[in-house]
């Protein structure tokens, strides 16, 4: 199992358009990813699970994925967070 914290750093937080990304990114893996916020945990390929969490600037985040291909599920999760400035 793959775990990793994040801190939200975008002004809007993890809104309509990252989510989508988000969630695009995580579905190209089969492993099971998992987007933890303020106790609740939902799947990150869900766009509706990502959304109904409303993860604003300043969140702290989680992300866990466990599967084959765990390892490259979270390079490319990362690389998208990075990418898109939302988080470190």
């Amino acid at each position: 199992m793959e775990k990793k914290d994040f801190h939200i750093t975008a002004e809007t937080g993890i809104h309509a358009r990252p989510a989508t990304l988000l969630v695009q990114t995580a579905s190209k893996f089969n492993s099971d990813i998992n987007l933890e916020y303020k106790g609740k945990s939902v799947n990150l390929k869900s766009i509706m699970g990502v959304m109904s969490l409303g993860v604003g600037q300043g969140a702290n985040v989680t992300i866990s994925i466990e599967g084959q291909d765990e390892t490259e599920a979270m390079a490319g999760i990362v690389e998208t967070l990075k990418k898109e400035g939302l988080a470190e």
